[in-house]
């Protein structure tokens, strides 16, 4: 085990995703290898994260390896599809037996947008690998964590932007991971209000919205190509949402009618977070407290969230 190891704690921000576009199939054909299955897509770190905590129960009396996993505080074994699958794979390379236990935590709600799922991954596979010295390469590591994602249907690129933290394009769908960074004012706010949660492997299962999705995804990835910069990654996920018809078809009024009133002030730009019950407006400073009070007036439906972009990537917190 690692030196006077017996507990490891890993910080991955959460993430908002403005639109993205499915890879599954080339040439009409579908992609059988999980891991070149993905997204492309843009998007952007939070300074809000997701913490897990991986902690060794008991060696020496452990005949096999055993998990329990616990999602805020809850335990969630049977249910942690994601988190399991990367257990489950890296157990394989323990010297030991042992029975571990693995608590996530998020600063966000989760299944609302914000990629708890992805994060999750990623604390899963460093934090095992460190704890139980396996000594894979860290690469390795991020490719196990968007395969769990991809085969349980949790996510597709969320963890290609976690890896690497800030505002980003995500150039190449599945791994390895090809990103482009995007400037962005520092002082910059991200005001987030959320309703509830959507699950994401019900849109990713449905053909006719993952048509959709590959459509609009690609013409959005072809503008802000030619133009990476946060006013079209604004523009491009406004018109994301509105072509897709997610509102609509998932009868998300309250979501349309928080988006349309927001996007009716000077200078403020409004989208629906991919995917969940969430909408995110990115403003400075001065427009804050008009903003905030349009937020406030969908209480106590909507949770408010006031953050800004993280830069940073993943952090063992006590290696």
């Amino acid at each position: 085990m690692s030196v006077n190891k017996s507990e490891i704690l890993v910080k991955v921000p959460l993430r908002i995703s403005g639109f993205f576009q499915i890879v599954d199939e080339i040439n009409g054909v579908k992609i059988k290898n999980p891991e070149k299955i993905g997204s492309r897509g843009a998007g952007f770190c939070l300074t809000a994260f997701g913490y897990t905590r991986i902690s060794i129960q008991d060696i020496e009396s452990s005949k096999e390896n055993k998990v329990e996993i616990f999602i805020n505080g809850q335990e969630q074994t049977e249910n942690a599809q994601t988190t399991y699958y990367i257990y489950s794979y890296l157990r394989d390379f323990f010297k030991k037996n042992v029975k571990l236990r693995i608590d996530h935590k998020f600063d966000l709600p989760v299944g609302c947008g914000y990629g708890a799922s992805g994060s999750g991954a990623i604390g899963t596979a460093l934090g095992i690998n460190f704890l139980m010295d396996l000594n894979l390469p860290y690469d390795d590591l991020g490719k196990i964590a968007h395969i769990a994602e991809v085969e349980n249907k949790t996510g597709l690129g969320t963890v290609a932007g976690l890896w690497h933290g800030g505002f980003s394009i995500i150039l190449k769908a599945g791994f390895p991971f090809f990103v482009k960074k995007i400037s962005y004012p520092q002082n910059l706010k991200i005001i987030c209000g959320t309703f509830g949660e959507i699950q994401t492997k019900s849109i990713l299962s449905d053909p006719l919205l993952s048509s959709k999705i590959k459509e609009v995804g690609k013409k959005a990835m072809k503008n802000i190509l030619k133009s990476p910069d946060i006013f079209t990654f604004l523009d491009e996920s406004i018109n994301f949402v509105k072509k897709t018809d997610f509102l609509n078809l998932l009868n998300l009024s309250e979501c349309q009618e928080l988006m349309n009133s927001l996007n009716k002030l000077k200078n403020v730009k409004a989208s629906m977070n991919q995917l969940g019950k969430s909408i995110f407006t990115i403003c400075f400073p001065e427009e804050f407290i008009d903003i905030i009070e349009i937020y406030e007036s969908y209480k106590p439906q909507v949770k408010i969230f006031d953050l800004e972009i993280n830069p940073s990537g993943p952090v063992i917190l006590n290696q």
